[in-house]
């Protein structure tokens, strides 16, 4: 699996994560960032547990990359910071589980883990929109908020239940926030890739593939679509209530997501060179982005609506049918 696109890419010179950046990603974390104090208590949280200490863990239980170990995802990582225009690459660790995930950790200076299990299941290209999305989350500056999430979930809300209670509607709050990002970073691994079948079938593989077995992406875009389609008036239910514990959008709706973006125009719009620069001040207000993001929930919520409206007359029709055919029974 080691195939290359073979296709010449544009290099985004000085391009700006406000350009990738989903809309609800960036108001939240701007709310975040607009509490007073709020990222220095963080980085005090973050101190107690030392970024010296993430990354000793693993440096003794992981394989750092490098020419001589894993060249090939060296190489890869190289291509995705030459596209993304980053002067310094990351350091990046293979780590030795079964889960088929990565992640970028860290606070000051963020590096990236890809579990082995990925590099068996996903092809070079596919790993190398998985660099490209990591390498995103590092240029938008979620690394932080994601790697302290990850602490309080794992230690406040697993080993001290009664806090976790107290806190948990932050954290639901924090939680939404991360999926959100999740799907800037994944216009950031397209980016990288350049490559929109690349980039949506290495999210197909990470959900169900395995060594050895072929998958047909065709097929996992229209199941993506069946599945934002909707269904019953439980469908519609249980679409929120699946979410509210995941850190990640599932797959298909992030695939369904991405090609939202692309449809766009954003996408093509950036790699025409029609993108804001780092050297570039942000001269887009809060109140734009929130705006938006508003919008995208709402118009989430109105679709909601329209669906549990469609399931209740749905059932409203299969009730009366059967009580038509009892009357004439």
């Amino acid at each position: 699996m080691t195939e290359d696109t073979g296709v010449q890419r544009r290099i985004l010179t000085e391009i700006s994560p406000v350009a990738w950046e989903h809309p609800a990603d960036r108001a939240a974390l701007n709310a975040l960032r607009r509490i007073p104090g709020f990222d220095l208590a963080l980085r005090k949280i973050f101190g107690l547990f030392g970024e010296r200490a993430i990354r000793l863990a693993f440096k003794a239980n992981a394989v750092r990359v490098s020419p001589n170990q894993y060249g090939w995802v060296h190489e890869r990582l190289l291509r995705v910071c030459e596209i993304l225009d980053v002067a310094d690459p990351p350091e990046v660790y293979i780590s030795q589980t079964p889960v088929v995930n990565a992640g970028a950790v860290g606070m000051g200076d963020p590096f990236i883990v890809l579990n082995s299990s990925m590099l068996e299941v996903l092809s070079h290209d596919e790993v190398e929109a998985v660099l490209g999305h990591e390498v995103g989350h590092i240029l938008s500056g979620h690394v932080l908020y994601r790697t302290l999430l990850i602490i309080v979930l794992n230690l406040v809300v697993l080993r001290y239940t009664i806090v976790g209670l107290a806190i948990r509607p932050i954290l639901m709050g924090l939680m939404e926030w991360y999926r959100k990002s999740e799907l800037s970073s994944d216009r950031a691994g397209l980016l990288a890739i350049q490559n929109p079948e690349i980039a949506m079938s290495s999210l197909m593989h990470m959900a169900g593939g395995t060594r050895g077995e072929t998958l047909d992406l065709e097929e996992f875009v229209a199941q993506s679509e069946e599945y934002r389609e909707g269904g019953d008036l439980l469908d519609a239910v249980y679409k929120v209530l699946n979410v509210l514990g995941q850190t990640h959008p599932f797959a298909v709706i992030r695939v369904g997501e991405l090609r939202d973006w692309m449809e766009s125009g954003d996408y093509d719009r950036i790699l025409s060179g029609e993108y804001q620069r780092r050297s570039e001040k942000d001269e887009r207000p809060y109140r734009q982005d929130l705006h938006e993001a508003m919008t995208g929930y709402k118009d989430a919520a109105r679709e909601l609506l329209d669906e549990v409206d469609a399931s209740v007359d749905r059932l409203k029709t299969k009730i009366t049918d059967a009580f038509k055919g009892r009357r004439d029974v």
